[in-house]
């Protein structure tokens, strides 16, 4: 076979991808290469090769960042030049319904739904499943389900009533609610990206639909917001600071802390030109119509009238985006939990800065909040690294109490006994709690207060 190597500067040059000048620094860097090179005659391969090296390791750090500073220049003047010359050819462009069509078989293969399609007998209303839903509603059990048991495991059945649960009794179907929501009913017209998704999706495959398919860029900061779901009253101090912007936030639905944080982004929105992204998580079956939603790659109306009547709850109308998890359950909370957590400690992963290696930084904000925005708290603490945690004392229930609590408690997590007992108390009330319901909590809070320098107060 015949040596195609090059044996001087010429040849070297004939055989580089690009003759002319590119707005790519490794080229460029290629071409200094070349310069320097052109009066010198290796005999051999070796020689080159060593010559090469040796040319490669002269270049100085300064010639590459004038390199690197010059490309905005480089790329405009590319373009200004390609536009003199060459129209645009049509022919070439992409189909888009082709690339529509790509992407909606893509999420139907990527995406599932959830659905309880065995009935098991609610004892606290014998109308409803155990998944919530009504029995009459229900969807039918499949027949080859109820043909492989056999008379034995019925009458087991009967005698001993089953325990529902997510694995045993709903199945995984291909989603059928994805697209854009307008909402009706406010001043203006809103628009928002949703999709219906299972609650154990993977989350590298939710960061995919955000990034190349929702077009959206990751987040610099990424505010993760933990509060209660009643409809208290927030402090106009504490809209304020929602309210400064130039945050990529993520939460939930349109209840308590989360209605009051979308108003005051929605104001500061109106004052700002940049753009704050809020993605609601929530899940699918505590949505108030969501039968509207049902349909693939559609646009749909969203009412945003709640029914005083329901339990259900409708989506905030100032999110951008929303990712809701099912579980198969309907009216229950806690199907976002679990993908929740996990998709933000995916994103905290990515890498904003791969020269420094910096991920995406991720905050725990309190505000207000049930028992349950305690374990959160010690959740994010015991996270490997460690969420920062960002309580906002004044705003309510477990925020006060976590507040009060790392006040008064000591490096170690330990408090006095006369504080100890007023904590109790404390718990008890907020949340009418038995003192065996308040002592658990209280040895939930103890283990927070061990982090202490991971938490932070501040005074609504």
């Amino acid at each position: 076979m015949k040596d195609t190597r090059p044996n001087n500067a010429d040849e070297l040059e004939a055989g580089l991808p690009y003759k002319q000048t590119t707005n790519s620094p490794d080229l460029n860097l290629w071409n200094i290469v070349k310069r320097k090179m052109r009066d010198t005659r290796p005999n051999n391969a070796d020689e080159l090769k060593a010559t090469m090296k040796a040319t490669w390791a002269s270049i100085t750090p300064q010639q590459c960042y004038r390199l690197i500073t010059s490309i905005p220049r480089r790329i405009h003047a590319g373009f200004t030049s390609t536009s003199r010359r060459q129209p645009a050819r049509q022919d070439t462009a992409p189909c888009p319904s082709r690339t529509l069509e790509g992407q909606k078989a893509w999420i139907e293969k990527t995406f599932f739904k959830r659905e309880c399609i065995y009935i098991v007998a609610n004892s606290k209303d014998s109308n409803r499943c155990c998944c919530g839903q009504l029995i009459t509603q229900h969807v039918p059990t499949p027949q080859n389900a109820i043909a492989n048991k056999t008379g034995e495991e019925n009458k087991q059945l009967e005698a001993v009533p089953e325990k529902w649960s997510i694995g045993k009794h709903t199945q995984l179907n291909p989603t059928d609610a994805f697209g854009i929501l307008e909402f009706q009913g406010g001043g203006h017209s809103n628009k928002a990206m949703y999709i219906r998704v299972s609650y154990d999706t993977k989350p590298d495959s939710l960061l995919h639909l955000m990034v190349k398919e929702w077009q959206l860029e990751l987040p610099k900061l990424l505010i993760s917001v933990h509060g209660g779901l009643q409809n208290f009253e927030m402090q106009p101090k504490l809209k304020q600071v929602f309210g400064k912007g130039g945050l990529d936030i993520y939460w939930g639905v349109s209840t308590g802390v989360i209605r009051h944080v979308g108003d005051a982004l929605k104001d500061h929105s109106s004052k700002s030109r940049g753009r704050i992204c809020a993605i609601g998580i929530a899940p699918w079956g505590i949505v108030e119509n969501k039968e509207d939603l049902i349909g693939k790659d559609v646009t749909k109306p969203y009412q945003t009238m709640s029914n005083p009547l329901s339990k259900l709850s409708v989506l905030n109308n100032t999110h951008t985006h929303f990712i809701l998890a099912d579980n198969g359950t309907l009216g229950k909370y806690g199907a976002e939990v679990k993908l929740r957590r996990q998709l933000e400690k995916h994103i905290s992963l990515q890498k904003i800065n791969t020269r420094l290696g910096q991920g995406v930084p991720v905050v725990a904000l309190i505000v207000e909040g049930g028992p349950n925005v305690i374990s959160i708290v010690l959740e994010c603490l015991r996270e490997e690294p460690p969420i920062p945690v960002v309580i906002c004392d004044g705003s309510g229930r477990a925020s006060d109490i976590l507040s009060f609590a790392h006040k008064y408690s000591e490096e170690a997590g330990i408090i006095s006994e006369s504080l100890r007992d007023q904590l109790l108390v404390t718990i008890q009330k907020t949340f009418n709690y038995s003192r065996n319901q308040a002592h658990q909590l209280f040895v939930v809070l103890m283990e927070c207060m061990r982090k202490k320098e991971l938490r932070s107060t501040q005074h609504i």
